[in-house]
């Protein structure tokens, strides 16, 4: 029996996609959220209810997955449950723990955003947003799971600033990217080798979408593991 593809934050609009593109593709697929009854889902999803803010909610949902997606809206509140650091720092360390208690070694798939590299822009003022989005993502590289974390651009509904995917590296691009466009990323990094152990920025621009994202992945330069996860000044 084929192992499950926990989506987490999988009832929000970027995760309904992503659970779309997944049982198409003949994914089993977990939909794990707060609030699974909010979203309208494809028959066949396993729904899950659980909180990452919360560790021991996670157990079952994340139990023999072999993937795992982690699109969670991180809040903007200076402290608390709806804080950036309670959401997507302590959130990601509580389904990293539970990934790893779960009997298999998921490929996880960090949704991020542009900018985490930046701290001066205005966006971490609201809760230090990028700072723990950094945080995050570097418990997942040094998490020895084998990993992919997605930075989007400013996310649009549309596909307005075309279909062509553009991948980069180190943060320091700008632009918009439709939220089809993050899903198809996040389903072919699971799906495509040789995506593992990478971080990319992730746009759109004029022209068609990609039929083979592989040649899109190979030309990234694998992650170095962060060697010291140190304290958010």
């Amino acid at each position: 029996m084929q192992s499950p593809i926990a989506v987490i934050g999988g009832a929000g609009r970027t995760g309904v996609i992503i659970t779309r593109r997944l049982l198409k593709e003949g994914h089993q697929v977990r939909v794990v959220s707060r609030d699974p009854e909010r979203a309208v889902l494809p028959l066949g999803v396993e729904k899950h209810r659980a909180d990452v803010r919360y560790a021991d909610s996670l157990g079952p949902a994340l139990r023999g997955c072999s993937g795992i997606v982690f699109t969670v809206e991180p809040g903007t509140a200076d402290s608390g449950p709806h804080s950036p650091e309670t959401t997507v720092y302590d959130g990601v360390r509580n389904v990293l723990a539970a990934a790893a208690d779960g009997g298999r070694r998921p490929h996880v798939v960090l949704v991020s955003q542009i900018f985490v590299t930046r701290r001066e822009h205005p966006m971490n003022a609201y809760g230090r947003l990028l700072d723990w989005r950094l945080r995050g993502e570097d418990e997942v590289r040094a998490s020895g799971l084998p990993y992919t974390v997605i930075r989007p651009s400013w996310l649009m509904d549309s596909d307005a600033a075309g279909s062509r995917v553009r991948l980069e590296q180190h943060d320091r691009g700008d632009g918009w990217v439709s939220r089809k466009s993050v899903a198809e990323a996040c389903v072919q990094s699971l799906c495509l080798p040789g995506t593992g152990g990478k971080t990319f920025e992730l746009y759109n621009e004029p022209g068609e979408e990609p039929a083979n994202w592989a040649p899109l992945f190979d030309q990234l330069i694998p992650d170095r593991v962060p060697a010291y996860l140190g304290p958010v000044h």
